[in-house]
């Protein structure tokens, strides 16, 4: 029976058996050896650090693919990422020291208040997330900080806070080679500081 028709799918992305067959030379000319080796930490957008466990190779309608397996602990899951897709997945290497630093300076700076309704908020906020990008996510955290410990700040709101800082620290904790608690008990003494330094200026303004 021929089922080049057929529907699949791959990575997420439904295809047609003609269009795989017909792809395999190239496939095959796209594959090159993983710049990754099994050990090394990486981060994908939508689910944060994960650790490289190794290559392997997956038999689809007649075409040898090789994946990238990538276990994601604090979840419980593991990707498979086709190696010619990888780049264009938004996998990426941990950020750099400076990359990081400049997500904590973002970290301490004075949070952005909007008046917006949090529906909207919330989904600028997850978009951020998501993103990848320790800048963006330190900025979620700055920004719902603030109301932490208020008692009008709703749940959803406490949620995304916990998510940010969680993918923020697993990205921190990697990079500095401490695990995870120790990382977000760090990042909470740097805003609890700016906090404290924050409010002892004003007072000294008020003062004056």
């Amino acid at each position: 029976m021929d089922r080049r028709g057929t529907p699949i799918e791959i990575d997420g992305e439904r295809v047609c058996y003609a269009r795989v067959f017909e792809d395999r030379e190239r496939i095959y000319k796209m594959t090159k050896k993983s710049e990754y080796k099994a050990g090394d930490f990486v981060v994908y957008p939508t689910h944060g650090v994960g650790r490289i466990m190794g290559t392997e190779s997956q038999e689809i309608a007649g075409t040898q693919l090789d994946l990238l397996v990538i276990d994601f602990e604090h979840d419980r899951m593991t990707l498979r990422i086709p190696l010619t897709k990888a780049k264009n997945s938004g996998l990426r290497r941990l950020s750099s020291r400076k990359q990081m630093d400049a997500a904590l300076i973002k970290l301490k700076g004075r949070a952005r208040v909007r008046r917006t309704m949090w529906s909207r908020r919330a989904q600028e906020y997850e978009a951020k997330i998501n993103s990848g990008d320790p800048v963006s996510i330190a900025e979620v955290v700055r920004d719902l900080r603030r109301n932490t410990n208020q008692s009008e700040q709703s749940y959803s709101e406490r949620q995304m806070y916990q998510a940010a800082l969680d993918r923020l620290a697993r990205e921190f904790a990697a990079i500095e080679k401490i695990d995870e608690e120790t990382a977000t008990q760090r990042l909470e003494k740097m805003m609890m500081a700016t906090a404290t330094a924050t409010a002892a200026a004003a007072e000294s303004a008020s003062a004056a």
